[in-house]
């Protein structure tokens, strides 16, 4: 890591000297913007400003140990390091080649063999307990508080959709609830991330990273009705197989506490991210700063790519002479559509084995044939597992199917964020690295890190998709215009876009067989670019595609990993619109909600020289007709600013190349 200068160090290092007396450290940002102070004076507890605003009130943190010891409890301070920082990183598959890792840092060490890191960035605070002690460490309990200054309001996902209605076994998919903090639900937890409006057109983020060996944390209300507090999955004891259609495993009975852990490790990073505007969230990387680098030396064969899906259009594919569904001449016409398009992947989901046995194969199913014949074409093939069913016979059907060819899995109804469920991703991750295997995590809690530290974990569900438009009729618009600021901060998100079937509210209907989205094709096209998906899927049918080969080829045409991100507009649920390059070219998106508008996108961005714009805007008729749109095509430089006009649940989209 490369040490800013002597002098800025000294100065920390004497602010922080004067305030041990009071048993008090203080820690700024590099800007100077944020100042957090920690209070090691009995109770630990941490608070932060923000542009000399109190946005986190003092908040107590600790955890508790088996035998009635806390960490935080009682603290004696031995030593404190303050350090600065400046550092890059290079990350793999990512929306940006470059992060700027800038921080200030103090770690204080306590008697009783643990301690606290702290760091302040420029855009947020985030803190972390380590022990050193020998043997394993049984963690009763952890305090993480974050106490806000007034009863702000807050944008809030609830878990729901409990399997077998047991807490703490969720899909993972909500919408965002939005009311003050003290309004919060009495009967459910708020999944992370979470955001809060601290008024000044700030907002604040939560969020935890490095998750390793150790629960996930959900938030509750605390004592103070103006803050939460972290609420763990206890250990599962013992489990059975149960929940939706019997895909899950389902803990019945669980210990009195949370993890049984190595005892010299760090523990999970708490983090919050403040902005001053809306769009600074749009590119924030907290994520990938925080998590544990890399352990695949060679990654090289982790391919970033599209994925034509077979479950969500419901195999629904016709003129031709088979009946479609779960048998080899339908993936071969999906592997043929891919192989004409450029696509890189098909998934063949459930239905393709025995849900509990993946060596079991369909008998209308030749998976060595299909791979074969993909391989052939360029096309590789994912296959979809249930968790319980991988875990058991791993080491078997690992091998087995990177053998065939098989280029990865999509994991799905993990379902469970307790500190078993964690420990598996890990484990699965490094198994599947062994084998060259690529996977997406479906049915699971929301990223911290894993894709940085296993790069060939290339996708994360964790978000209410486009699969809920085929039984729901829900705000998806808004939806869609909030989780690029809350959810997508976390890291990559499988929305899994690509609708060819758009309707207004009055037009839509929640069809199984044929779904459709609800806003416009141009909203449709813009999650391309906006989303971030190294693994894309376009949900849609071979033949909706067909028949839309202009809007498919522009799909097609936008990578699924990028040089720079740009965030150019937006508001919270409202609107955004961001730019991503590739190389020499430039994608540009912009969504809205339910809300007809105007946006400006400045072009400001593109390097000198003259280029060429393919836009993709809603019609004319795309409030009555969502599948109405405009393609044209026009010249540009930097100079310029294009007015989007985007109809109610709109979008637009544009590829931007040089001309020579």
């Amino acid at each position: 890591m490369k040490r800013i200068s002597f002098v800025n160090l000294m100065m920390l290092f004497a602010a922080m000297v004067s305030a041990q007396k009071n048993q008090q450290y203080q820690l700024s940002s590099p800007n100077n913007k944020i100042q957090v102070l920690v209070d090691a004076a009995g109770q630990l507890q941490w608070s932060m400003w923000h542009d000399k605003q109190l946005v986190i009130a003092p908040s107590p943190i600790a955890m508790k140990l088996e035998g009635d010891e806390t960490l935080g409890k009682n603290v004696r301070v031995i030593s404190s390091k303050p350090e600065t920082v400046n550092n890059t990183i290079k990350p793999n598959f990512y929306k940006k080649d470059i992060i700027q890792d800038q921080y200030n840092q103090l770690t204080l060490n306590f008697r009783g063999d643990y301690g606290v890191i702290f760091r302040a960035y420029n855009e947020g605070v985030a803190y972390r307990f380590f022990t050193r002690r020998k043997g394993k460490t049984v963690i009763k309990n952890e305090a993480a508080n974050f106490n806000f200054t007034a009863d702000h309001k807050a944008l809030i996902p609830y878990m729901w959709d409990y399997r077998e209605g047991k807490i703490f076994n969720s899909s993972f998919e909500a919408l965002y609830d939005e009311h003050r903090i003290s309004e919060f639900a009495k009967d459910s937890l708020a999944l992370l991330p979470l955001m809060v409006d601290v008024g000044q057109n700030k907002k604040v983020v939560i969020l935890e990273a490095d998750l390793e060996d150790y629960p996930g944390m959900y938030l509750d209300i605390n004592d103070t009705r103006k803050g939460f507090k972290g609420v763990f999955a206890p250990f599962p004891l013992e489990v059975k197989v149960g929940g939706y259609v019997n895909m899950n495993l389902i803990p019945t009975k669980r210990a009195d506490y949370i993890a049984n852990t190595n005892g010299t490790r760090v523990f999970p990073w708490r983090a919050i991210v403040i902005s001053e505007n809306d769009k600074e969230l749009l590119d924030n990387d907290m994520v990938q700063k925080l998590a544990s680098p890399s352990r695949i030396a060679d990654v090289s064969w982790i391919l970033p790519g599209q994925v034509a899906w077979d479950w969500w259009n419901d195999w629904n594919i016709t003129g031709v002479d088979f009946k479609a569904g779960m048998n080899t001449a339908t993936y071969k016409h999906y592997i043929d559509f891919a192989s004409t398009n450029n696509i890189k992947y098909i998934i063949i989901d459930w239905g393709w084995s025995e849900k509990t046995d993946l060596t079991k194969v369909n008998p209308s199913m030749n998976i060595q044939e299909i791979v074969k014949y993909g391989n052939e074409r360029g096309v590789g093939v994912i296959l979809w597992a249930s968790w319980q069913a991988l875990t058991r016979t791993i080491d078997t059907i690992f091998p087995l199917y990177s053998k065939m060819g098989v280029k990865g899995f999509k994991v799905d109804f993990i379902d469970r964020d307790d500190q078993i469920a964690v420990a598996s991703t890990f484990e699965i991750a490094k198994k599947a690295a062994e084998h060259k295997l690529i996977l997406d995590y479906h049915g699971v809690f929301k990223p911290t890190g894993l894709q940085k530290t296993y790069p060939n974990v290339v996708n994360y569900e964790g978000v209410k998709g486009l699969e809920n438009v085929k039984w729901a009729d829900e705000d998806a618009p808004r939806y869609a215009v909030s989780i690029p600021f809350i959810r997508m901060m976390a890291g990559p998100m499988d929305y899994t876009p690509g609708a060819m079937r758009n309707a207004n509210k009055e037009n839509f209907r929640a069809i199984e067989a044929a779904p459709m989205s609800k806003g416009t094709r141009c909203h449709q096209l813009a999650m391309y670019v906006i989303y971030e998906a190294p693994i894309q899927m376009l949900a849609d049918s071979p033949d909706q595609y067909r028949k839309e080969q202009e809007c498919t080829n522009f799909i097609t045409s936008v990578p699924t990993t990028f040089h720079e991100n740009v965030a150019l507009d937006g508001k919270v649920g409202e609107y955004l619109a961001m730019a991503r390059r590739k190389g020499d070219t430039w994608y540009v998106g912009a969504m809205t909600n339910w809300d007809a508008r105007t946006l400006t996108i400045d072009l400001s961005f593109l390097g000198n020289g003259n280029y060429e714009a393919v836009i993709f805007k809603d019609g004319i008729n795309a409030d009555k007709n969502g599948t109405d749109y405009k393609r044209e095509v026009v010249k540009v430089s930097s100079k310029d600013q294009l007015k989007a006009q985007l109809a109610s649940g709109g979008g637009w989209a544009a590829r931007i190349y040089p001309v020579r």
